[in-house]
């Protein structure tokens, strides 16, 4: 069986390269093959030029075929994967149009796994770990009050004036500012049409502790049943979203007003000028922290409340998010490879031995990764 991993761009090499070197058949597919062999042209030669064509014509059944490309090639790719009886891998949240291949997926056999990189990805194995740990305690009661909190950002680990840096090409950032959100708040739906609308505080309970601004982003109502929250429960606060550095909202005040109006070709200079000014550059490490917190509340007292804290940056082993994107990427993989994931589409397992597993792992990756106990 072959893995076929397409895409080498820059959150995409630790995880490929662990394949790798863990002596699984990868072929390797990126459009520019240079760009490939200068990211993994010392472990292998199996390096090929992407086109779908030619990826069709090697994959087999029972391989795994990995995106690392763009989202608009997910869906053709594990298309693709269940006419061939392949298995799909992608870190990138489901879409409608991927949802909906689910049944034809069950009946061919086949998996198709996303959601399983950083965000989205390790907040669900935190997620999936916490509900659990919840229901397993001598405090769970149907009646309890629930908040749950899902905060993830990847800031510069040395803050410079504009509160944050870029990895690649800020369009991606900027269209998503124009993206409404919908959470939950004091047992009600809280629809936001613009981020900077519901910027909040969040301190996060680090080895340091350290205060950041925090905003919710996408519809987070679907997560609580994939996080497998009793319908019955009484849920007063739920919100995934994202953390920035203090500040951040205040240098970019002027952003946000004119996104909000900006034409396609607007965006695109606006991104070019903040890609000039504000890209990382070599040496220049970054920083990822994500803190997931489940609270159960009893006549208004918490009687559970634990707050799941990572706090990863770049070192020599490159930047911590492609680490914390691929190497999550690399053990789906493994798992659908050792058929530890069903048939369908899914995200970020719960299994509770996938999610240990993968815990550890991700605690080697980050400098700081631990459970803080609030009660008690």
């Amino acid at each position: 069986m072959t893995i076929h991993w397409c895409g080498t761009g820059l959150s995409a090499i630790p995880g490929l390269r662990r394949l790798i070197k863990a002596g699984y058949e990868v072929t390797v597919w990126n459009r520019t093959v240079e760009k490939a062999e200068d990211a993994v042209g010392d472990l292998t030669r199996r390096i090929n030029a992407f086109t779908i064509e030619a990826l069709t014509a090697e994959v087999q059944s029972g391989d795994v075929v990995v995106s690392m490309l763009p989202g608009d090639w997910h869906v053709p790719l594990a298309e693709l994967c269940i006419e061939k009886g392949a298995n799909f891998v992608s870190s990138s949240y489901i879409a409608p149009e991927m949802r909906a291949l689910d049944m034809a997926a069950r009946d061919a056999g086949v998996a198709l796994v996303n959601e399983v990189g950083l965000d989205p990805g390790i907040d669900h194995l935190m997620a999936h770990w916490l509900v659990a740990d919840y229901l397993a305690s001598p405090t769970y009661d149907a009646g309890n009050h629930i908040s749950f909190i899902s905060y993830c950002g990847g800031v510069p680990k040395h803050p410079n004036p504009f509160r944050y840096k870029f990895s690649w090409s800020p369009l991606g950032v900027l269209k998503a500012l124009r993206s409404p959100s919908k959470s939950i708040r004091d047992y009600a739906p809280l629809d936001v049409a613009r981020p900077w609308d519901a910027i909040t505080s969040y301190g996060a309970p680090l080895s340091q502790p350290e205060t950041f601004e925090v905003y919710p982003n996408r519809d987070s109502l679907p997560f609580m049943a994939q996080y497998h929250f009793d319908p019955a429960w009484q849920v007063k606060e739920f919100v995934r979203g994202t953390l920035r550095l203090n500040g951040w909202a205040d240098a970019w005040t002027d952003v946000f007003t004119e996104i909000e109006t900006a034409t396609d070709a607007r965006l695109k200079e606006m991104s070019d000028q903040f890609w000039a000014d504000n890209a990382y550059v070599e040496d220049d490490p970054d920083r990822v922290i994500m803190c997931v917190g489940l609270k159960a509340e009893a006549n208004g007292t918490p009687v559970y409340h634990k707050t799941y804290v990572m706090d990863a940056y770049g070192d020599a082993r490159g930047t911590a998010m492609a680490r914390l994107v691929s190497v999550p990427v690399s053990l789906a993989v493994e798992a659908v490879l050792n058929r530890q994931i069903p048939a369908g589409v899914s995200a970020a397992p719960s299994d509770p031995k996938l999610v240990q597993n993968w815990l550890r792992e991700v605690d080697r990756l980050a400098q700081l990764l631990q459970v803080v106990e609030h009660v008690g």
